[in-house]
C-alpha cells in the first residue's frame, strides 16, 4: 500500500491541506454534519498514478449509543485502508459483497448506495465496532463504526457527501476530538 498521509490534530488548515493531496478524490462525511458531531481525523493514499483512497472519521453522542465514532474510506480496489481501519482480513470486501440483498443503503451524493456488513477480525485489543462496504462511485466504500449496535442509525435518511468542492461552509465545521481508534 502506499504511504498515507494522516492529519496530527484536525483543523480546518490541515483539511485543507488533505483536500488538496486528495485532488479530488472522493472525501466523505456525514453531510450535512449532525450538532455536536465534530471531524475527529482524516487522511489520504497517494500512489505513483495519485490519490487512491481517502478516509475520514467523525465522532458525537447519540441518544442509544453514547459516544459514536463513524469513519468513512473511499479507496480503488486492492489499496487495503478501508481492510485496515475496519480489522478485516482481505484488502477489498470481495466475496462478502453482492451474495445476499444488502443490508442496509445510505444516501452517498444523493443517490442510495447498498451496503453489506461485513466480519472483522476481533482480538484482546480491538473495540466493539461494525463494518459495511459497497461501491460509490467506482469505488470501494467502507463504513466502520464504533459501537457496532450504532449501525443501526445509518438508514435511507442518512446521507454522506464528497466534501471536496464544497468550499467555505468546511469552515464553520467543528473539528477536533481524540483521534480514530484505526
Amino acid at each position: 500500500m502506499p504511504p498515507l498521509w494522516r492529519v496530527t490534530e484536525a483543523s480546518y488548515d490541515s483539511f485543507g491541506e488533505l483536500l488538496q493531496r486528495a485532488a479530488g478524490f472522493p472525501t466523505y462525511l456525514p453531510w450535512p454534519m449532525a450538532s455536536g458531531w465534530q471531524l475527529t481525523d482524516f487522511g489520504v493514499v497517494v500512489g505513483a498514478p495519485g490519490p487512491v483512497a481517502t478516509v475520514t472519521s467523525v465522532s458525537g453522542m447519540s441518544p442509544v449509543d453514547g459516544p459514536v465514532e463513524v469513519t468513512l474510506i473511499s479507496e480503488e480496489p486492492g489499496t487495503g485502508l478501508g481492510s485496515r481501519c475496519a480489522g478485516t482480513v482481505h484488502s477489498d470486501p470481495g466475496a462478502e459483497i453482492g451474495e445476499q440483498a444488502p443490508s442496509f443503503k445510505v444516501r452517498v451524493d444523493g443517490q442510495l448506495a447498498p451496503l453489506w456488513l461485513l466480519s472483522s477480525t476481533v482480538d484482546d485489543t480491538s473495540t466493539d465496532r461494525g463494518v459495511a462496504a459497497g461501491e460509490a462511485r467506482g469505488r470501494w466504500l467502507w463504513l466502520v463504526v464504533t459501537p457496532a449496535s450504532a449501525l443501526l442509525l445509518l438508514r435511507e435518511e442518512w446521507a454522506i457527501a464528497d466534501v471536496s468542492g464544497v468550499g467555505a461552509s468546511l469552515l464553520e465545521m467543528p473539528y477536533g476530538g481524540p483521534r480514530a481508534a484505526w
